[in-house]
């Protein structure tokens, strides 16, 4: 039986993906579960899994195409199929996309294949009943006050593209459309390949990042806070944790599962803000910034509270290993409720991060270093930790971002209070 391929969803505001590569040519055989195709999201370049075994027909997608969520790009025929010529499977509706985004796949799932072809109408509109629109056009819309849902888009399958959005904007006239709030708006009009010093392109991860802590920044009300932690108990049982595993356990591994049963006791940082209600999220994954040589991409831990220190590690491990080689895949970037960034191992003492949308809060992490700090009246030398959490003002506010802070500065010092 023939099994269409579609685009999955990889975070909650995605609406379409971009074909970049191909790695198999119609006419080939493929394997269930090895890499199909690459696809630029609002996240990072992944590649899609073949959802079965057979031969790879009927792509529908090129390199370049924005592609609506959902929609099928190709389909995989078993070999009997193939030699007969067998036609595109029966027509039924696309797998319904749930209005959170966040359980398409879940955690252990890969790209859902169905035996659907998927009719998309001449102006789309995702699940959540939003106008389909590329990233970057909903970026432009919002800075400039377009609505989407009056546009016409000349996307596959009528989603607006960027293009699109420039044109609406030069034939309005001119009272209609706002002029730029800062210098970071984009000038109206098909943007400019980005480039840096020797006039060499921006690469795509590093185009994505920009774009999203860019919208992050200028959307999410930021307010941050600050606090120093004795670091000596951590110090100990990252010794005794690396003592009872296999795996190389580092002080990311344990701030995890920390941070984990601190979002356990204040549900209100394990939540997002999404169309003018805060939703919260049954499950804790945390996500990890992590440095590649394109840019920066945001790999999860999933049901982290559930792991061990060994456990923790391994997934670890894995995740930062494909990110560095670009082989992340769908999975490991969706899902994320919370993130972590440590730039302890690059000297750094202290810093502020910008919010992971659409998460509410991302805690910044600092190096360890020897101070002098007084203890019981003396003066003493300790390991110190500085600590930083960037929250959404609409979904946390101060008490409620300190008395988590406090939670992980707690558990931080005494480690032993975590449950078993």
């Amino acid at each position: 039986m023939a099994t269409n391929v579609i685009l999955p969803a990889l975070g909650m505001a995605q609406d379409t993906g971009k074909i970049v590569e191909w790695l198999k040519a119609e006419g080939q055989h493929v394997t269930a579960g090895e890499p199909l195709v690459v696809v630029e999201t609002d996240k990072a370049a992944v590649d899609l899994e073949a959802p079965a075994t057979g031969i790879l027909a009927q792509v529908s997608a090129k390199v370049g195409d924005e592609v609506p969520v959902a929609q099928v790009i190709a389909v995989i025929l078993s070999a009997e199929e193939a030699e007969a010529g067998a036609s595109q499977p029966e027509r039924a509706p696309a797998p319904a996309i749930p209005a959170d985004g966040m359980s398409v796949p879940g955690p252990s799932a890969r790209p859902v294949a169905v035996s659907a072809s998927v009719a998309v109408p001449s102006q789309p509109h995702g699940a959540n009943g939003r106008r389909l629109a590329s990233p970057k056009a909903r970026r432009i819309a919002a800075e400039r006050g377009v609505d989407l849902a009056a546009l016409r888009g000349t996307g596959p399958g009528g989603v607006v593209l960027a293009a699109d959005v420039a044109s609406a904007m030069s034939s309005a006239p001119a009272a209609t459309v706002p002029p730029p709030a800062s210098h970071l708006s984009p000038a109206a009009g098909p943007a400019p390949a980005a480039v840096i010093g020797g006039g060499s392109e921006v690469s795509t991860i590093w185009r994505l990042m920009a774009e999203r802590t860019t919208q992050s920044w200028t959307t999410i009300p930021h307010f941050f806070l600050m606090r120093e932690v004795a670091a000596e108990a951590l110090v100990a049982w990252r010794e005794r944790a690396a003592q009872g595993t296999s795996e190389r356990v580092t002080y990311t591994d344990l701030l995890v599962r920390i941070v984990a049963e601190a979002l356990r006791r204040h549900p209100r940082l394990n939540a997002s803000w999404q169309d003018g209600a805060i939703i919260h999220h049954d499950e804790i994954n945390i996500g990890l910034a992590v440095a590649v040589e394109d840019g920066l991409v945001v790999p999860v831990i999933h049901q982290a509270g559930d792991l061990t220190p060994g456990g923790i590690a391994r997934r670890r491990a894995e995740l930062v290993g494909r990110a560095q080689a670009g082989k992340l895949r769908p999975p490991d970037l969706q899902g994320g409720t919370f993130t972590i960034s440590n730039l302890g191992m690059y000297g750094i003492d202290a810093f502020n991060a910008i919010i992971n949308a659409p998460q509410a809060a991302i805690l910044a992490i600092g190096r360890m270093v020897d101070r002098v700090v007084p203890v019981n009246g003396q003066p003493a030398v300790r390991p110190m930790l500085t600590l930083s959490l960037s929250c959404d003002h609409r979904v946390v506010d101060g008490a409620r971002g300190a008395e988590f802070l406090a939670t992980v500065a707690a558990l931080i010092e005494e480690p032993l209070a975590l449950p078993a």
